[in-house]
């Protein structure tokens, strides 16, 4: 199954026109720095900094969606 996405993925890359690729160099970079770098810089795991272990996290996290919003 992964054989034949990636095979669909390499064939339909071969097929697209100049255009098309003129794009997507374009696009990826950007999406690159809109969704990785600016994630590591602007948004932090605050509940890594404010919790020490995964359970203090999770009773945090049901907490907050147990309670109703005021």
């Amino acid at each position: 199954m992964l054989k034949k996405i990636t095979y669909l993925y390499i064939e339909c890359f071969r097929n697209i026109s100049k255009t098309g690729r003129q794009l997507l160099v374009i696009l990826f970079p950007n999406f690159f720095v809109f969704f990785i770098i600016l994630k590591l810089i602007f948004l932090p795991n605050i509940l890594k900094t404010n919790y020490n272990t995964d359970k203090d996290i999770a009773d945090h996290v049901i907490e907050q969606l147990a309670t109703k919003i005021k």
